[in-house]
Parts: C-alpha cells; structure tokens; sequence
C-alpha cells in the first residue's frame, strides 16, 4: 500500500506532523533484524483527548541492543513526532515515516513522543461513537504494519519484544489489553492502567481497546474469559454468550491436545467494538466487529460461519503470536493455518460438524474462482515489501491455504500431522520461523519428504483439473496441471447407484494422482461418479461426459451433505469457467436444496441460487430462474430449521407485490425480515418511504439507518441513487461491515441506464480508494464493482487502469473484473 497523501493535521505545538510511511521491504527487514535484538518496549497512551476531540498521546520507550556498535538503522514512526532522544540525545524528526538512528551503542534507549489523530482515513487508531447513546469507544489495529503511525517502533514480525503498557483513560471506560490483570489508580476524572508486560509478540500483535464496555466473564479450560461489547449491545451479548464462551472453552482444550502447548496466559478476551474492519488475533485480547452480534437471532448458517472465525482467531494464539512468521512471505503460516485448524477443530469438538462442507459452500469456491483468474498467486510467494503483503490477505492465502493443509493431513495422516505440529511449537514457541521449519517438523514426524509436496501446493499457482474417463480399458482420472505442472493428489472417487430415489454408494475408491492419467478401478454402470468424494483435495473436477447431463439431475440424490457439496462445487466451477448455464446451475442447486439435511449449508446454497439466477443469467431468463430459487424457498420456509433462511432467501426472489405482502405477512415481528421485504418491494417498483419511516421507528438497532441507506439504495430513482452514492462512497459514512451489503442493492438487476453513470465514477474513484488502510481499499474495490449497466469494454477500461493501481486494488480489481468478465459471458 502506498502511504503518500496521508497526512494528520497538527497544531502549531507539535515539533512535527505526521508524514506519510515508507513501504518496508524485506531486504531492509532483514538488515535490521540482524543488526537489532529488542530488549522491550514501554508505551503511555493518553486517550483523554477522546471525549471532546480525537488526538491520541503517546510516549514509546524502546529498549534495544546493537549487535555492532557504531552502526546506524532506522525506526518507525509515522505518526506526529513531538519529542525524540535516542540515548538521551535528541535526534532529527522522522523522513518518510522513519527516525534515522546514528552511532548505535551496545545497550540503546529511544524515547519517542508522538501524537495520532483518530481521522476517517487514519491507520492504526479509531474513535466511534455510538449513535444509540453517545459513548465513545477507542481501539488500536495493527495490521500489517500500522502500529507506527500511532508510536515509534521497529514494526516488522520479527523483531519480537515484550511489551508494557500504561494507558491513562477517562475514569467512566474499561481499558483491555493483551495482558491481564492492570493496576488500576483512580486520578479524579481519570484512572491510569498499568498492565504488566506480555511475552515476546510482534508488533502487530498488540492492541488497545478502550470504552465503556459491558462485560461477562466465565472460567473456561482453565481459563479466565472475558466478552465485552458496547453498552447498547448488553442484551445481545447476554444472547449469545454461552455459545461463546462454549466455543471458546472447546478451541482451548482441542488447540492446547492438538498442538502440545496450552494457552500461557490465564486471561483471554473477546471485545465487539463499534466500526471495526473485521477480526485482529492480538495475543489474549482478541477484537471483533460488533457486525458478528446479530442483532437478528442468527440462523445456523451464521453461527457456523462466527464459530470458525471464532477457532480461527483462537488458533492464532499459537500461529502467528506464540510463533511467528519471519516476514510477509510466509502469510499463509498464519492464515491458513488458522484456517485449516477452525475445520479442524470445529468437525472435531463442537456440535458444528459440518464445517468443512460449509467452508465449502462457502470460502472454498471462493478460493477456485480466484485461483483460476488473473489475480491467483501461489500460496507462498515473494513480498518484496509491506505494501504487496497488504495484497495477499485474499481468498487464496486463507480458504485455498487451509484446504491444501487438510490434503497434507489426509497425505501424512492426522496423528503425525498433529505430532509435527506440537514439535514446531516445541521448538519454536515465541519465536519466528519459515516455511522450511514447518515443512521439516511434519515431515520428521511423518517420515515422508514433503519438499515436492511444498514446491507444487505451496510454491505454485492456479488450480489442478481432474477429469474422470471411461473408455473400453476402465476408468482414469486424466490430470491437467495448472500451467502445466501437476501436483500430487489424495482423493477418492465415489460411485452411486439409484436405490429408490435416493443414490447409495456402491464403492469409494482413494488414489494418489501423481501424473497425467492414473488407472482407477471402479465398477461400471453405476449412475453418477463423483470426483473428489469426501473433498479430500483441491482440485477442479469434472464427471465424465457421458454422464455429464445427468450429473445436474442426480446431484440431489446423494446420500450425504459433503458429496452433495461436492457436486455443488463441480456445478459452480462448471458455471464460472463457461461449462454448464444459468439454468443448470440453478437446477443443481435447487434439487439439492430441496433435500438438503445440513442447516449449516441451506443458507449459502441459497446465496449461490440466487446469485445464478440474478447475476449469471440471460436478461431473457433472470425472472423464471428466480421464480424457481422463489418456489424452493417458499417451500422451506415450512421446515423449522430453515424459515429464516429460506424467507431471507424469498426476500430476494419475490416477484410480484402481492408476494412482498405474503411474506410481510410471515415475517411477523421480526425486523430483519420485515426490512429485507421492503427492500424488495422498493426493487419492484412500488412505493416503500412510509413504511420504511413507521420501520425506521420501531428498530432499536443503532445501525438502523444503514438498513434505510439499504431500502434507497435498491430504489430505482436518480435521485435515491444520488444520495445513496454521496452517502455511502464519496462521504464514507456507512461502518465498513455494512458496505457491500448496500452496493450490492445498489446495483439491482433491471435498472441499467439509471447505473450506466457510477460505472464512470467507480474507475474515477480508483486513484483513492486505498485511503485509509488496506481492509477499507479492498471492501470499497470489490464491492462497489458494478454489476448491470456496463459492458465489456468497461471491463477493459477497469483492467487497464488496475496496472496503475496500488497492489492490494491492482489484485481485488482483477478479480472483480475477472468475475464481470465471466457473468456477461453468461449472459450472452
């Protein structure tokens, strides 16, 4: 990410201003890094400031050997300098985010005081106000490299330190850090907290949360855990806190088996806090969007989603904070890894057993459709600097990475796999390592070589197609590598026969692909075969073709949520690569759904229907597939389990206002339903601001309005889509968890010449969209993408702008593009 342009207003008493940050590369990385061991780091924080204004003080004290004295490097800070001493001699203020050290002794301090501003657009620190009461809460996120706008530091993961903070708040706020246990004093309308120092963690693994918080707290694995959301939110946590609090105990004593090492620290918190962009694993005080507490009582599908992204920020307690990577290059170590063990753990110990056939429905087919575009890249690659390593949080470092670690489970088997990863830690605990580390510790432990293994998952792009053949001699499994380099698979073929109206497997049959066609013995004449049975692998997959057609109609029949996730997969790539139509997508998907057993995935099925019918469809056929996705909801609805996926899933699909009105009708009390009706109703044409006022009224939801924003978005007038544009692009006003869902209602299907215009403003919007830190670029790029009113040639235009563009929009636009590239085909 570029940081020019980035400037905080300063008053006249600063001795500086903030200045735009340099991009640290990894050659600068590693000089320092072996120049410098990093003793410790004391930083005071002063958020006083944040009741009346939105300036943050703060005095960073770092404690640093030299290994040659006499030497020079550089710190971080880009932040508004006041006052800096290195040693007890003052020193110049900061060039381009960095303070240049000189004549480095053995033993160095430098003190830095230094002053942040919680801007719109600022990195490192936020201040949000709760508009249901007026409270103020604070938070710090560092990610990848944005504690240096807020203090002086050495922000790269592998100069790794204890850290020590003092935080002076107003007196009314709670004060959440990574290490239990503050001294707290009470200074009149203040209290200062003193928190005692964390163990060795790099700097983005740090935070600061700040406000006046509810908070629950329960013993847990042996444990002391801690929930905390905003004051407006209380009823909703109390909801949803001994699922938490379930969850979070399950993920400790499976993590702490499965990887050889306890949680080491006794305190671990939870805070929900008000515009955060996501969710941060810093160590032992891990901070979410408050987006996660529905404010609707969630459906299955949501709380499968929240409890894996619950295990994977409990996950990273071990990878990324206990051992961290070396340098941005190896991302995924963290990611992926998170990712892989949330499955893991969820199938393993929590009643969400269906997680790995939810992640794929879900992230899975996410990490194909990038994998097989312009913007795929290998699950570890070269990041030359900070900037390129904000472009690679994506699809493919976490969902591809975590999918390609179960086939490295699957090949080495789960009791080596575990055993090599409790020798890593073993080895490793606290400090930093490379692929090679991990490679070599799960291959001692396995006694397999997994060098070949790494160089074709890890080190190679773009994904493996298999294609199962049948000819006079049997079957085979014809491989096409991507860029013609194949890798080596462990995967099972299925084979069903019709046994009533259902199919039974009649043989599965596991085969380790390692060239262009491998011999598979399977019985002939069954119904349907499917590719990659039990979803062992990661790999494009295609029936044969003489069963090709039938393969759409016989998907439903299959006994099993994970073989007919399967085969939803097979009929999503079929889609996105110009193999199978709308309609037959549809057709799976609602045969499927029509049986389905797992609530886990009813929810993204009926996404991915929708989508097909709404999105891939001709122009000619878009209304019939939707009253197909529309039938098969509204017969859903009737299953306990599914009303309120299946009437959300209607909300999209109704076609007339006599349907809006029925569903009205069933919505009854319940909010989120009845404001999902009246966006369709304002789609439709008909007439919704009185309604949408008297609902308006009636929510207590602090965001409500955003749900308004969402009624205006999907209207088709110029001037609600005027406002809605000023609103949610060019003001930013709209919280970040909330943005897509506008832009998506934004662009509504049927109302191309009212949108042809935004077209235009989207690529003029290009040049700044990365204003204010990489998650924000990355949201605004891929959500405001148009989807009706352009062409192909707009698609041209957006790829030839994106090799302009800074690298985290360069990768998301390509994607984007890609994807439009792909819909119109469809359509056409």
């Amino acid at each position: 990410m570029v940081f020019g342009g980035w400037f905080v207003a300063m008053n006249e008493s600063s001795r500086g201003t903030a200045m735009s940050g340099r991009s640290l590369t990894q050659t600068e990385a590693e000089g320092r890094a072996s120049l410098l061991t990093v003793e410790r780091c004391d930083v005071a924080v002063d958020l006083t400031g944040l009741m009346t204004g939105s300036r943050v003080r703060c005095e960073s004290t770092i404690t640093f050997t030299c290994h040659r004295p006499g030497a020079g490097t550089f710190a971080d800070c880009a932040a508004a300098v006041e006052s800096a001493t290195l040693n007890g001699v003052v020193v110049a203020s900061p060039v381009e985010g960095r303070i240049t050290l000189t004549d480095l002794a053995e033993l160095n301090v430098l003190t830095v005081a230094s002053v942040a501003e919680c801007s719109a657009d600022a990195r490192g620190v936020h201040k949000a106000v709760d508009p249901a009461d007026g409270e103020t809460y604070f938070y710090t996120d560092f990610t990848p490299d944005y504690a240096r706008y807020v203090w002086a530091c050495f922000d790269q993961p592998d100069l790794k330190a204890p850290w020590a903070f003092t935080v002076t708040a107003p007196a009314g706020w709670q004060v959440l850090s990574n290490s239990g246990d503050p001294k707290i004093e009470d200074l009149g309308s203040v209290r200062r907290w003193t928190f005692p120092p964390t163990p060795p963690l790099a700097t983005y693994n740090t935070v600061i949360n700040a406000g006046p918080y509810y908070e629950l707290r329960r013993r847990g694995a042996g444990h002391d855990l801690g929930l905390f959301a905003r004051r407006s939110l209380a009823p909703i946590l109390d909801r949803d806190a001994e699922e938490l609090f379930t969850l979070t105990t399950q993920g400790l004593e499976f993590f702490a088996d499965k990887f050889g090492m306890p949680f080491p620290q006794h305190k671990y918190d939870q805070v929900f806090t008000p515009e955060y962009p996501g969710a941060m694993e810093n160590f032992g005080c891990v901070t979410w969007m408050d987006w996660f507490l529905r404010r609707s009582t969630p459906t299955r599908a949501e709380w499968d989603i929240f409890a894996r992204y619950l295990l994977h920020e409990l996950a990273h307690m071990w990878f990324g904070n206990i051992v961290t990577m070396r340098w941005w290059d190896d991302l995924w170590l963290n990611e992926a890894f998170a990712e892989f063990a949330s499955n893991w753990a969820a199938v393993s110990v929590t009643t969400y057993t269906d997680a790995w056939t939810a992640h794929l429905a879900g992230e899975k087919l996410k990490a194909y459709f990038m994998d097989q575009g312009p913007a795929t890249h290998p699950i570890r690659q070269q990041v030359r600097d900070v900037a390129e390593a904000e472009a690679t949080f994506d699809a493919i470092t976490y969902p591809k990475g975590a999918s390609v670690l179960h086939q490295l489970m699957t090949y080495v088997g789960e009791a080596n796999f575990s055993q090599g990863l409790t020798n890593y830690f073993a080895m490793h605990a606290w400090g930093n390592t490379t692929l090679q580390d991990l490679i070599d510790a799960v291959a001692d432990a396995s006694g397999r070589d997994l060098n070949q293994w790494r160089a074709g998952w890890l080190e190679s792009a773009g994904t493996d197609r298999l294609t199962l053949s049948h000819d006079g001699d049997g079957f085979a499994l014809i491989a096409q590598g991507a860029g013609g380099r194949l890798r080596r698979h462990v995967l099972a073929v299925g084979a069903y026969e019709r046994s009533g109206d259902r199919l039974a497997r009649t043989a599965l049959v596991e085969v380790e692909v390692a060239g262009e066609r491998t011999r598979i013995d399977l019985p002939a004449g069954a119904d349907l075969y499917l590719v990659n049975d039990e979803d062992l692998t990661f790999a494009s997959t295609r029936p044969d073709t003489a069963t090709r057609d039938t393969f759409f109609r016989n998907a439903a029949r299959l006994p099993t949520a994970t073989a007919r996730g399967v085969a939803v997969t097979t009929a999503w790539d079929m889609l996105i690569n110009g193999e199978a139509t709308a309609a037959e997508a549809v057709q799976c998907l609602t045969g499927v759904l029509a049986v389905e057993t797992s609530a886990s995935v009813v929810e993204p099925y009926l996404n991915l229907a929708v989508e097909a019918a709404d999105l891939w469809s001709p122009e000619s056929e878009r209304d019939e597939l939707l009253r197909t996705v529309a039938a098969v909801c509204r017969s859903l609805s009737g299953v306990g389990a599914y009303r309120k996926a299946a009437l959300r899933g209607f909300a999209r699909t109704a076609a007339e206002p006599e349907e809006v009105a029925w569903l009205q009708t069933e919505a009854g009390e319940d909010i989120d339903l009845q404001w999902r009706a009246l966006v369709r109703k304002a789609q439709l044409g008909s007439p919704t601001a009185a309604e949408a006022h008297a609902l308006l009224d009636r929510d207590p939801d602090p965001e409500a309005w955003v749900t308004r924003l969402q009624v205006s978005a999907a209207t088709p007038d110029a001037a609600e889509k005027e406002t809605v544009w000023q609103t949610l692009v060019t003001d930013r006003a709209v919280p970040l968890a909330f943005v897509h869902s506008v832009a998506t209602l934004f662009w509504s299907a049927g109302q191309d010449d009212m949108l042809r215009p935004y077209g235009e403003a989207y690529l003029d919007l290009l040049p700044t969209v990365d204003r204010g830190g990489s998650i924000p670029a990355t949201v605004f790029t891929r959500s405001l993408f148009p989807l009706f009113g352009i062409d192909l040639t707009f698609v041209e235009r957006a790829e030839d702008l994106a090799a302009q563009a800074v690298p985290v929009v360069r990768t998301n636009l390509l994607d984007r593009a890609d994807r439009m590239r792909r819909i119109l085909h469809s359509r056409g």
